[in-house]
């Protein structure tokens, strides 16, 4: 399952970090894939979390809801998609890397899990981890890459 969130990173466009995400429904059949698109599409909302769970939702045909679902996703999720994790009703959420600077399932803060909230979602988390962090560290390694040949040389 992780695999195919790994796959679906590459779609992320070229200016969007790669991350992927994969929902299953109850038998593990998979209802929908996305990548990251908020740069491609200006949409600060477009997470591949958030993507791939509207997507399901329609696919799913019990509404907005998505019960005995999986979501598979390449990194931690920040708090916007936490949240929609949370709210979506999805019943397990797996992901790879961990992110120390935004992740809001364990990270910097622990939303699906919070006791005051009505649905928790079961949590496995740092599944090929190694993995989401190379495709992470290669399209960083290509931004500053791409800055430093973007510089104009020193005049000496």
């Amino acid at each position: 399952m992780m695999r195919a969130a790994l796959d679906a990173a590459s779609l992320s466009g070229a200016d969007d970090i790669p991350i992927g995400a994969v929902v299953y429904d109850p038998e593990g059949i998979e209802l929908a894939r996305a990548a990251n698109r908020r740069e491609a599409d200006g949409d600060p909302t477009a997470h591949a979390e958030v993507l791939a769970l509207r997507s399901a939702a329609a696919a799913f045909g019990d509404g907005w809801r998505l019960p005995g679902c999986t979501l598979v996703v390449t990194v931690e999720p920040c708090t916007m998609c936490a949240g929609a994790v949370t709210l979506a009703r999805v019943d397990r959420l797996v992901f790879g890397a961990w992110e120390p600077k935004t992740g809001a399932v364990g990270s910097l803060w622990d939303v699906v899990r919070d006791q005051r909230l009505g649905h928790r979602p079961e949590v496995i988390g740092g599944v090929l981890a190694d993995d989401a962090i190379r495709l992470m560290q290669e399209f960083f390694a290509a931004r500053r890459e791409s800055v430093r040949s973007r510089r104009k040389p020193a005049n000496g």
